[in-house]
Parts: C-alpha cells; structure tokens; sequence
C-alpha cells in the first residue's frame, strides 16, 4: 500500500471559510461572504476563550521585580495567569528556587491593613483587562501607575524589597489571534486537531446570519458541540495513572 508519507495538512482560512459555507448550504462566492466568515471566525475563537483554557495558548513568561514597585504589567493579550511562583537567585544553577506566591482576590487584597509593607512577595491580585485608572505602585504613598484600558496587570503583597533578588516566574492563558487577511498570514491559530471544530463551528455561526439556512441551524450546532467536545477532551494535560487495588477487607 502506498502513502502519501505526509502529515502535514493545513487549512487556510480561504478554505475553512469555504467547506464551512459548503456545510451550511451554500457556495462562498462573494468577497462578502469571506468578510463576514472571518468576522464571525474571530468571534468563535473568543468564545472558545470563554469556555475554559485552551492549552496550545498558554504561554511562560518571568518578570523581573523591582524594589519598591507592587505594580507589574502582562502581554497586552493576556486573557488570565493560570500559575504564579516567586523566583529567587534566578539563573543561579546552585541555588534558584520556585516560591509559592498566592493568588488573593480584590476584595481579600483590599481587607490588607498596610499595603506598603515590604518583603518577599507572598500574595498577588491579578487584575483582568483592568479599567484605565492610577494604582498604588510602590512603598511610598506617592507612588502609584497610571494603566490604559483593557490592560492586564498583577499587584502583589508585600513589595518587593529588592531589585535584584526576585522574578516573577508564570503561565498565563492569551487570546487566540485574529484570522490574518493579508497574504502569507492566513493560517488558523489553532491545533490541527480543532479544524473540524472550527469548520463545523463556523457552519453554524454562518446559518444563523443567513434566513433560508435556518433549518439547519439544529444540525448545525450538534455537529459543532460534538466537535468541541472531541477536541476540548483531546486537549488536556495527559499524566500516568496508577491504579493500587485494595487487598483488604471491606
């Protein structure tokens, strides 16, 4: 038997976009058509977001802490930090070591009686697509940050007292990326394993838009849930399991 040998398969979103259409029962044929099956890509992929972590988005990152700042900015499309550890001696084969550093709640971070205090970071509030406005910074009153909107930003407990002694080492989940409609930048930012969600997802947003597709629309949504379910449980953390039976009496 002879094989390709390949395995290599790809989906621009030209032809996401038009088995999508296909799908839901109609031919793309307009520039039209191919606008409106991005809009609607993009939306889908945020909604993905919303239904818990994708594990191909996450992504490592460190931050350097600096003595007497509280205050530290995120990659603008941070969505949420799923983990936190405080890092000492960084670089250091003989002696770096991980920390725990608590995530705390606004309301748990506000009930903190001095807020200026220093020392290693213990806790941390992590502040999602905050709202513009000025926060405390630093040990000093004075000191305080000045954020934009929509900007994801951790403040931590107590400050550090150093600028050389910590990192801040941690995952964090981003937002998927734009569909690209420039040439050479049309690939989906997603797993091979999620085109057929992304097909079958974008087939129903597609038949919703469009009245003579109505009918379809059940159809459509099962065969996107049953596809998100596949890929969702395919894109777990996978770690051995063993199984002890219990020899002794019941």
């Amino acid at each position: 038997m002879a094989t390709s040998g390949t395995a290599t398969f790809n989906m621009p979103f030209a032809e996401l976009a038009e088995e999508a259409w296909e799908r839901a029962g109609r031919e793309l044929r307009t520039g039209y058509d191919l606008r409106t099956a991005r809009r609607s890509m993009n939306l889908l992929t945020i909604e993905w977001a919303n239904r818990g972590i994708n594990l191909w988005t996450i992504d490592e990152g460190t931050i350097q802490l600096t003595k007497d700042d509280a205050t530290y900015t995120l990659p603008a499309d941070t969505i949420d930090v799923c983990e936190m550890n405080i890092r000492t001696n960084a670089g250091d084969a003989s002696s770096q070591s991980d920390l725990s550093l608590n995530r705390i709640s606004i309301p748990t971070y506000s009930a903190i009686p001095n807020k200026l205090s220093t020392g290693r970071p213990l806790q941390a509030v992590v502040h999602r697509l905050g709202q513009a406005g000025t926060y405390q910074s630093g040990s000093l009153s004075s000191a305080t940050t000045t954020l934009g909107a929509n900007v994801s930003f951790l403040t931590l407990w107590p400050v550090p007292d150093s600028s050389t002694a910590y990192q801040i080492s941690y995952y964090r989940m981003r937002r998927i990326q734009d569909m690209g409609s420039e040439a050479g930048k049309t690939d989906a930012d997603m797993p091979f394993r999620f085109f057929p969600c992304a097909v079958a997802g974008l087939a129903y947003y597609i038949a919703m838009k469009v009245p003579e597709l109505a009918p379809r629309i059940p159809m459509l949504k099962q065969e996107y849930e049953d596809q998100f379910r596949l890929a969702s449980e395919e894109d777990r953390e996978k770690t051995s399991a063993r199984f002890v039976p219990s020899i002794g009496r019941c």
